[in-house]
């Protein structure tokens, strides 16, 4: 493992940009260490932007992100952090399970146009 990573090795490997990266870092979710004019990122540096880009992936906003990293920088097992944390798990799991109904009724939407669209053209003698 390196000591340091630099900006462009960041941005290679997670596919983000160098002001993705400098957002981040002015959001207060990451901090470099600064060399001159030239940012060094530490492994627990790394460690975040993975889990800051997972977090987006998931659709938390950076707010929600902040607030999680957060929970877990403060000393171990506070029981208000914990429901905090429990109550944001149990809303993003519910909201990602309204997106999955909603996608799945698109898909048999989306099936039931495409079957119409076979019949009609087999009607028409179109073969597909």
């Amino acid at each position: 493992m390196l000591e340091y990573y630099t900006i462009t090795e960041l941005t290679r490997e997670f596919g983000v940009s160098t002001r993705t990266l400098r957002f981040y870092e002015d959001e207060g979710l990451i901090q470099p260490h600064r060399r001159g004019r030239t940012r060094l990122f530490r492994p627990s540096d790394r460690h975040l932007i993975r889990q800051i880009l997972r977090g987006k992936r998931l659709g938390f906003s950076i707010s929600e992100i902040r607030q999680i990293i957060e929970i877990y920088k403060g000393p171990p097992a506070e029981i208000g952090q914990l429901q905090q944390m429990i109550r944001h798990v149990e809303e993003k799991r519910e909201q990602l399970r309204q997106k999955r109904r909603d996608l799945e009724d698109m898909l048999a939407e989306l099936d039931r146009a495409e079957e119409a669209c076979v019949e009609r053209m087999a009607e028409l003698g179109v073969t597909t």
